[in-house]
């Protein structure tokens, strides 16, 4: 199968968080979304769907109908074949979206008057899930490292994040592939978070929503899939809507081990967290069961890309350090030593016309930083490289 990734689909005006935020001028490479079709099996999926030209409630809120049994069997035998993790389908509930998820989870299993740690630079809806569950957020940093010139590689520091534990912590918060570092954990890193964690009593929750977006020679590892005890200890949030691009459908899906976890998941959201969107389901089961090869594909793609973009910042910005990303399609670049007038984000967005995500919503140890989503067509991302290194330049020459 020959996809082309290189073609520039109009996005503008289709009810685009990510084109339709800015004006016409400015060239979106913030939100992570990809600006490639989604696998023809889904869009073949969806046109059935629709074509029957009723939308009313889904089943499965009092009983579960078979295109609901069939997508757990294919998600239980995904987990098998990819990881070598045996779930039951039953473990499995479906929400909305991975966000609704770790709110889910920090309502369920902390609340008022507890604690969770997360590990910033993150994805910012998780710095905001312990003040929607009226709990206090522990930060536990993960560490910068310099290796070679320009190259950014973030690390655990296992001796902080253990200090950083206070006797109300319920819950660590766990987002791996990291989101905005890329890095993809080790085995070893993720057995010794999840021993602190178990020998402190501190569920996690982790969110593993670019789980599929991995770069070898890295491989994902869902951290509980290392032991039984440390799975029963964990709910793992995982969903297709990064993977195949289509998160505007909102659906994702907890897999929870813990029988009375489950219980308290769904008792938390009761009222408050509807049924999944009926789409939603339909694209997950065609993505999941006949996306394969479109995923090795946009990996490829990705994967040239995020060569193409470091290799520039290499090149072009040396003293700017930046990431290599083990997965996601992520890039988090330093723009402190290029001694901009302003925010890079509010520099760039005037003096480029480039949106990229302000590092200062990642927490303060973002600050001076952009996440850059390198997820487009090529013809894009160079535009993009080009305006920037106009932009830095002019400001050189003043």
């Amino acid at each position: 199968m020959a996809i082309d990734f290189d073609q520039i689909i109009p996005r503008r005006g289709t009810n685009s968080l990510k084109w339709d935020t800015y004006p016409e001028e400015i060239l979106p490479m913030w939100v992570a979304d990809m600006d490639f079709r989604s696998p023809q099996a889904v869009i073949d999926a969806l046109h059935q769907a629709v074509e029957h030209g009723i939308f009313g409630y889904p089943s499965g809120l009092h009983s579960e109908p078979n295109q609901r049994k069939e997508l757990r069997e294919v998600i239980v035998m995904r987990m098998a074949r990819l990881y070598h993790w045996e779930i039951q389908p039953e473990d499995i509930l479906f929400i909305p979206g991975v966000v609704v998820g770790f709110n889910l989870v920090a309502h369920a299993l902390g609340g008022e008057g507890s604690s969770l740690i997360v590990q910033p630079p993150i994805y910012p809806p998780i710095l905001a899930a312990a003040t929607n569950a009226k709990m206090r957020r522990i930060d536990s940093p993960l560490v910068p490292r310099l290796t070679g010139q320009s190259t950014l590689h973030y690390e655990i520091d296992f001796d902080q994040f253990e200090q950083a534990l206070a006797p109300d912590t319920r819950l660590f918060i766990l987002c791996n592939p990291h989101n905005p570092t890329g890095r993809v954990f080790r085995r070893a890193e993720l057995e010794r978070l999840a021993e602190i964690c178990l020998r402190h009593g501190v569920a996690i929750c982790s969110d593993e929503i670019h789980g599929d977006l991995v770069f070898e020679p890295h491989h994902h590892l869902p951290i509980a899939s290392l032991d039984p005890e440390i799975a029963r200890n964990t709910i793992t949030l995982m969903s297709p809507s990064k993977t195949f691009n289509i998160p505007g459908l909102q659906f994702s899906f907890a897999i929870v081990p813990n029988s009375e976890w489950r219980k308290r998941l769904q008792t938390a959201g009761q009222g408050l967290t509807g049924w999944v969107n009926s789409l939603g389901w339909v694209a997950a089961l065609a993505a999941y069961r006949e996306g394969e090869e479109w995923l090795r594909e946009v990996l490829q793609y990705l994967r040239a890309n995020r060569d193409l973009l470091t290799g520039w910042l290499a090149e072009n910005l040396p003293h700017a350090p930046h990431t290599i990303p083990e997965g996601t399609y992520l890039v988090w670049l330093d723009c402190r030593p290029l001694g901009l007038p302003d925010n890079p984000y509010a520099f760039f967005l005037r003096e480029a016309k480039v949106a990229f995500s302000d590092g200062r919503a990642f927490g303060k140890e973002g600050e001076g930083f952009i996440r850059w989503n390198f997820a487009c067509p090529q013809s894009l991302l160079e535009e993009a490289c080009a305006r920037l290194a106009q932009a830095v330049r002019l400001t050189a020459i003043r």
